[in-house]
């Protein structure tokens, strides 16, 4: 039987023809806390995830994969995070949308005090708002930013391999077919 994606006014389903597509669905991880900040990043009153519930491709980024393998699987610890919810459960803070909601933002502030606390002793270089395009101010931002790039293209390699990999096998496939004719 065909699951649906748990996502609010997500159609998607996982069927024959969507993972034909490239469509993948991801089951809700089984760490309660994570489970939890899944849920609550839905924004769906009252809902609990079932052990068959799932959430397609669609509502994660694409640096949440690992696409190394012939699975697709998703990193660790990742919370989906690309959502289009209607009006009514936006909730807008200091004229622009919020990002998450109250619950989440409370499960979440444990973090965000801890972060705060070794920010205090180092502080943060502002942005230059006249040049947003430019290269960020500090060298530790200018690094991070590198080091994400990097790991970017190390990704794209390994799916271009993966992808020779199985057109290969799929050639092979081929042949071994059309010679049995």
């Amino acid at each position: 039987m065909p699951e649906h994606c748990a996502a609010y006014s997500c159609s998607n389903r996982r069927t024959i023809e969507n993972r034909a597509r490239g469509m993948t669905f991801h089951k809700f991880p089984k760490n309660k806390d994570v489970r939890k900040k899944w849920e609550v990043a839905l924004r769906r009153e009252g809902f609990t995830a079932t052990c068959s519930s799932v959430l397609c491709c669609h509502h994660f980024k694409e640096g949440d994969f690992d696409r190394t393998g012939q699975i697709v699987r998703l990193r660790d610890g990742v919370i989906p995070s690309v959502f289009s919810f209607p009006v009514h459960l936006q909730r807008l803070e200091k004229g622009r949308a919020k990002s998450t909601s109250r619950r989440a933002e409370e499960s979440l502030s444990v973090a965000s005090q801890d972060s705060q606390e070794t920010s205090t002793s180092h502080p943060q270089p502002q942005p230059n708002d006249d040049h947003g395009y430019a290269l960020p101010a500090s060298p530790t931002a200018l690094k991070t930013r590198l080091i994400e790039a990097l790991a970017k293209v190390e990704s794209l390699e390994r799916e271009k391999k993966n992808a020779m990999a199985r057109e290969k096998r799929a050639k092979t496939t081929v042949k071994s077919l059309l010679g049995g004719i």
